[in-house]
């Protein structure tokens, strides 16, 4: 039923896109997209690390938890950076 894509129908849907959202938001939409990806992409990476960190070194029952720690942004976006609280028992994840 649904064949596939040619060039005509990509340009078409592209035309559609630019109409409905406008060619004014369009890279507002693509920077925003693009942070986001970063700043996935460097939280998976802080979990990746801190798996790694957690399993060679548990903490004694006694001592505190670690500090809060903060997620910076992308360059030039001061704005967006915030302290994570993270969960002390790992045996949950």
């Amino acid at each position: 039923m649904f064949g596939r894509l040619g060039a005509p129908e990509i340009i078409l849907i592209l035309v559609v896109i630019i109409l409905l959202f406008g060619a004014k938001k369009l890279p507002d939409m693509a920077r925003s997209l693009g942070k986001s990806a970063r700043i996935l992409k460097s939280e998976a990476k802080a979990m990746k690390e801190e798996g790694r960190s957690t399993s060679a070194q548990s903490p004694a029952p006694g001592e505190q938890p670690p500090a809060q720690r903060t997620i910076q942004a992308a360059p030039g976006d001061v704005t967006s950076s915030r302290p994570v609280n993270e969960p002390t028992d790992t045996a949950q994840r």
